[in-house]
């Protein structure tokens, strides 16, 4: 397959996979649309027409080599800096041929566009019992945060090291952050843990968080005891990035008891303790390295071999 065959078949996945439903996710694109025909030709020439297909801001495929070969073997790893764009023609150089650079975090176009998958957040909340217009209006001015925040940053190295090298590159931020989220969520609804203790034994039994509590990294209790009232548990994986710190009050208010994310800061921790909700860190990279497992097992399956770095815990469910 192809460098875009393989980012469309892990797209495909990712809104199978989404809490919305494929049919929003299609209203989403179908706005998406309306927005471009009603543009200029000049606002037109600068408009990013794989948001038409794509829902994902934050992920993209942002350069395909001249040659475009099938893919036979592809780097990919949590964070794809120069450094391993310059692994892959390493490693190509000593007889590894990489066709394709893999990345998880956000790279070039996708990274600027951070922002625009934050909407998901609301909808999640709302999900889970907070008004909507609540969720918006908060989620509003962390958007708003988090652009001023991305905007100076450097989005184009990754991407123009790999265009310099004629290596092809994508990204899959929330296209895999859906599939981790996915999964955990719904084995916290099938086994309805009645305790925190029993949360965080779930979570202990997934070979990535294993490999993470190996490295020191384990998921950790960091508010509440194993004794407490699991309650409702909402799995915060996806969505770009941290909410607004006030969307927690909002959240207790609303019946949620428990949340298990992937990392936080220690302001937002405090504002968490504050409103009495319980929360178990999974840890981050173990959490990355399982939507990207998902996903890569897709890719294994189609004939793809995976050459694991930069901190993903490569596990293989196809095997």
């Amino acid at each position: 397959m192809k460098a875009q065959a393989l980012f469309d078949s892990a797209l495909k996945d990712a809104m199978k996979a989404d809490f919305r439903g494929e049919k929003a996710l299609q209203r989403k694109l179908d706005r998406e649309k309306k927005k471009y025909t009603k543009l200029d030709k000049t606002e037109k020439k600068f408009f990013d027409t794989s948001v038409l297909k794509n829902p994902y801001h934050d992920s993209g495929v942002h350069y395909v080599s001249k040659k475009n070969p099938e893919v036979k073997r592809i780097l990919t790893g949590i964070d794809m800096g120069v450094g391993e764009v310059l692994l892959a023609d390493r490693l190509t150089q000593k007889g590894k041929k990489i066709d394709l650079i893999v990345g998880h975090h956000p790279l070039g176009a996708a990274f600027a566009d951070l922002v625009n998958v934050m909407d998901m957040l609301e909808e999640l909340y709302h999900s889970f019992g907070v008004p909507i217009h609540i969720a918006e209006n908060l989620m509003q001015e962390r958007r708003v945060e988090v652009s001023r925040s991305v905007h100076p940053l450097n989005h184009m190295q990754s991407v123009d090291a790999a265009k310099l090298l004629d290596i092809s590159i994508i990204n899959t931020h929330t296209i895999s952050d859906n599939l981790a989220w996915r999964y955990v969520q719904d084995i916290m609804n099938k086994k309805k843990p009645e305790t925190l203790g029993e949360v965080l034994e779930l979570l202990k039994k997934i070979p990535e968080y294993q490999i993470a509590m190996k490295n020191g990294a384990s998921p950790k209790i960091i508010a509440g005891n194993p004794e407490n009232t699991a309650g409702k548990v909402l799995v915060d994986m996806t969505g770009g990035t941290n909410p607004h710190e006030d969307i927690y009050e909002q959240l207790s208010r609303y019946g949620v008891s428990t949340i298990v994310g992937m990392h936080y800061r220690e302001p937002t921790i405090k504002k968490i303790k504050k409103h009495k909700l319980n929360l178990i860190i999974a840890g981050h990279y173990a959490s990355d390295s399982l939507g990207m497992n998902l996903m890569l097992d897709t890719f294994e399956k189609k004939g793809v071999e995976i050459v694991p770095c930069s901190g993903l815990l490569r596990v293989s469910r196809g095997k």
